[in-house]
């Protein structure tokens, strides 16, 4: 029994530290998104920060406008990040728990 115990803790564990290597893997993880016309363009990483923001010209003219592009652009590239994100930490989480059977928290 208590080796049991010992292995699931060690699993444990070790699952942490791969969820500590994902989180810093996805820094890298570059998601761009571009709004429908090009205008204006992001970057953020896969853990949802903003890396980039680059605005076209013709926006600067119009503060309204551009605060809206800036909204729809940064939530569609935040969204896939968080996509990105919530399925490669799911990944690593569900490698590394124990088989308790009714227990299917990341399917």
């Amino acid at each position: 029994m208590f080796g049991d115990l010992m292995g699931m803790m060690g699993k444990i564990k070790e699952t942490q530290q791969k969820v500590e290597e994902t989180k810093k893997r996805l820094n890298t993880v570059i998601v761009e998104e571009k709004s429908n016309d090009n205008l204006i363009e992001v970057s953020v990483t896969a853990n949802r920060e903003i890396k980039s923001i680059k605005i076209e010209e013709a926006l600067l003219e119009d503060k309204e406008q551009l605060e809206d592009y800036l909204i729809l652009t940064l939530n569609k590239a935040l969204q896939k990040a968080s996509t990105i994100n919530e399925t490669e930490l799911a990944a690593v989480a569900k490698e590394g728990l124990p088989n308790i059977p009714g227990l299917d928290l990341f399917k």
